[in-house]
């Protein structure tokens, strides 16, 4: 099993990157890291090129998850295309993804916290609420339940 996942979030310094190096670690500890492509990005331009925030960074390195070198970048159609799974953090999210990727790709994207049994339900946005326990709280939540998807997907 080769799979490509890619996290969304409207501008891949907080809760997209949070995501993806969460989801690497876990996919880490399973076993699992050379059968996961992940990645990040972000539905807007406003900040490609730049590190992970500061306070993500942190939270991550809280857990012991390094994101040394991740920079921002723009969601293409072409990820819609090549990409297995497409997680986008709340609604905005994913009306944008469903944009930029075309109604091909529509069937490949979900809700971060779909995986949660939070069926809809955004992740806690900690650029606005500048709570990053609670978006650490719902991205853990997220990827553990998708981290059991894969491996029974795996298994089957």
């Amino acid at each position: 099993m080769s799979y490509k996942i890619l996290f969304v979030c409207h501008g891949n310094i907080c809760r997209s990157p949070m995501a993806e190096f969460i989801m690497k670690d876990m996919a880490e500890k399973a076993g699992l890291a050379g059968e996961l492509e992940i990645a990040s990005a972000a539905t807007s331009a406003e900040e490609i090129g730049n590190p992970v925030y500061p306070e993500a960074r942190r939270k991550l390195a809280e857990h012991g998850i390094d994101c040394a070198g991740k920079t921002a970048r723009r969601l293409t159609r072409a990820d819609g295309v090549k990409c297995d799974l497409l997680i986008g953090m709340d609604a905005a999210n994913i009306r944008d993804m469903k944009r930029i990727c075309g109604a091909e790709a529509e069937d490949k994207i979900h809700f971060m916290l779909d995986y949660a049994g939070r069926r809809g339900a955004s992740v806690s946005d900690p650029w606005y609420t500048r709570d990053f326990d609670k978006a650490w709280s719902d991205i853990e939540a997220g990827c553990r339940g998708l981290l059991e998807v894969l491996k029974k997907s795996a298994a089957d």
